[in-house]
């Protein structure tokens, strides 16, 4: 007879290895295990958290015998706060983990076998690397920080290592000067962001104050863009993606979907006859066609609205496009809107993702609308945490 569980039940597991999520993969007696916050070889005493079939999500009781990778946490919340998850494991496991991550991807959800070697391109920085934060505040307590691992309560975070020190004094600030006991909500979002100057940006609903305009320059480029806007969050590494994003690619005609604030559609207008890019986002196409304007190119054209809108527009029919890059968020492309991307017929797509399994979702549409898979690279983009940005390029 197979061994029931139950929830609250207690197991001693050994960790296989990392997979998607930053989870650790255990095996009991008819039994699949994932702990957050482990590491590869870790001997452990977990508690079953929540139970679906043969799967478990337990937490760790107590670690029997720490993995050669264990290394110290950098941060005081590590552990309660819902960040980073990564903290617990060496650098360089952290790089291998998320390869891993991403192999897992290709051949498990997108059934894609991928011989070649993938390259990660390290962060200079493991801390103080982060230009953007989404911070969220408990008005009854007077708390303003993170959420808790799988919780909406706040922590109250006096200090956060992987934000640049603007961003951690502008917490500070939050806590100190804004009179929460005043506000009606009693939870309160607030996005944040940094430049290259040292002025931070910050915007909620909730908030009254000003949300204010930042820059980063890029290989003689000052883009604009504030805290509404996406932007990308690691400074040492924005050039590196760009570069690795674009490659040699050159020609005449080019389109950037998802062009958010314009960062890979100025450069591509320095290597491009004509740029087409489209931006769903107002406030982002806003910034974009500032940036444009700053970097005076006359040869992008911006377009606000949904990919499908643009697509059904037929502004690309009959074009001869030799580049398409896309820079979707998290959720990828839909499915619908992807197959008329591969009917554009471009000679070259970069696709650039922070999320590996809708990208692999993703990649398996592409590849049955006639295109191959040429290179990949991961760049992290994310250092403490199980996240990373992946760039594939590949060809009709």
């Amino acid at each position: 007879m197979s061994k029931k569980y139950t929830v609250g039940e207690t197991l001693e597991v050994s960790v296989e290895k990392i997979i998607p999520n930053g989870l650790g993969l255990c095996f009991a007696e008819n039994l699949t295990v994932f702990v957050p916050l482990s590491a590869k070889d870790d001997r452990l005493r977990v508690e079953i958290r929540q139970l679906k079939g043969k799967t478990a999500f337990a937490s760790i009781i107590e670690i029997l015998e720490p993995s050669n990778e264990r290394v110290e946490p950098n941060c005081d919340y590590f552990g309660t706060c819902g960040g980073c998850d990564f903290q617990q494991i060496s650098y360089k496991t952290q790089l291998d983990a998320k390869l891993g991550i991403i192999h897992d991807c290709l051949s498990r959800i997108g059934k894609i076998q991928f011989d070649e070697e993938i390259p990660i391109i390290a962060s200079p920085e493991q801390f103080r690397y982060r230009l953007r934060a989404q911070w969220h505040a408990d008005t009854k307590r007077g708390k303003v920080g993170y959420f808790k691992r799988q919780s909406h309560d706040v922590v109250d975070a006096k200090s956060c290592p992987i934000l640049v020190k603007e961003l951690e004094d502008r917490l500070s600030l939050l806590r100190e000067e804004v009179p929460w006991s005043t506000y009606i909500s009693e939870s309160v979002d607030i996005e944040a962001a940094s430049g290259d100057s040292g002025k931070t940006s910050v915007y909620s609903e909730e908030l009254l104050e000003k949300t204010e305009e930042l820059s980063f320059e890029l290989n003689g480029d000052r883009f604009f863009f504030n805290a509404q806007t996406f932007f990308q969050g690691n400074k040492f590494l924005i050039e590196k993606l760009v570069e690795t994003a674009l490659g040699d690619a050159k020609g005449k005609t080019a389109i950037d979907l998802f062009c958010g604030a314009g960062l890979f559609s100025v450069p591509m207008g320095r290597k491009f006859d004509k740029v087409l890019a489209v931006e769903a986002n107002d406030i982002s196409i806003g910034f974009a066609k500032k940036n444009v304007e700053h970097a005076r190119l006359e040869n992008i054209e911006l377009f606000q609205g949904r990919i499908k809108q643009f697509l059904y527009e037929g502004i690309v029919e009959g074009e001869d496009i030799d580049f398409l890059l896309l820079d979707p968020p998290r959720s990828g492309v839909k499915k619908g809107a992807l197959k008329m991307i591969a009917d554009i017929g471009a000679k070259h797509i970069s696709y650039v993702s922070c999320n590996p399994s809708t990208l692999a979702r993703d990649l398996r549409i592409l590849i049955d609308n006639g295109y191959a898979i040429e290179k990949i690279c991961a760049l992290d983009l994310f250092p403490q945490t199980h996240h990373v940005e992946t760039v594939v390029s590949l060809r009709a």
